[in-house]
């Protein structure tokens, strides 16, 4: 059944229960302006409704959670970093308000992985940074080997998952950025050494 735009804007309006203004276009991903409060959905051929309902309730989250405030100004954690535990968080809150999206999220996460959205069906998932592991882990971790993480990983991942407000993401993200910055570091000194 083909997607019907009109009817995924309207769901979005409802879910985040405000005028937002939704536009359909051709870019890369789905995205929200917290400041202008605009969705941009993506006009994607092969997407299923699954999928565009997981792209709204994904994006009206960032409608519902994430502050318009200029976090970065005060803050030198790069923005990737914020974005991936921010992810975590808006969509765990979107499970818990809106308790039927929690299955949209896992067959629309279940598609894209199949899919192979994410472009990892030929990667060694063991030696990707903790920041992309970490990113794979809530959104399509359940569709994958189990990813395996040490010690000091798990305590990232373990304060990522228990993120409930905008200030404890911003924690969070900076001990994600901190851990992968110093593996970085290590790495780079094993490569001098090797040369």
């Amino acid at each position: 059944m083909p997607v019907s735009h009109e009817i995924k804007s309207q769901l979005a309006k409802l879910l985040a229960t405000e005028d937002l203004v939704v536009e359909h276009k051709r870019v890369e991903t789905a995205c929200f302006n917290v400041h202008t409060r605009v969705l941009t959905l993506p006009l994607w051929d092969k997407a299923s409704n699954t999928v565009y309902d997981l792209l709204v309730g994904h994006e009206v989250g960032h409608a519902l959670f994430t502050p318009d405030d200029d976090w970065f100004e005060n803050n030198t954690i790069p923005q990737q970093f914020v974005n991936i535990v921010e992810d975590a968080r808006i969509e765990k809150l979107m499970k818990r308000k809106y308790a039927g999206l929690a299955k949209t999220f896992y067959n629309g996460y279940k598609e894209l992985n199949d899919e192979d959205f994410f472009q990892i069906a030929d990667e060694d998932l063991e030696t990707l940074n903790l920041a992309d592991k970490t990113n794979l882990y809530f959104k399509v971790g359940n569709f994958l080997s189990p990813l395996n993480f040490n010690s000091k990983e798990k305590e990232i991942v373990e304060c990522i998952d228990s993120c409930e407000t905008f200030t404890d993401v911003i924690i969070a993200a900076e001990k994600l950025y901190e851990y992968c910055k110093e593996e970085q570091q290590k790495q780079q000194k094993v490569a001098n050494l090797d040369s």
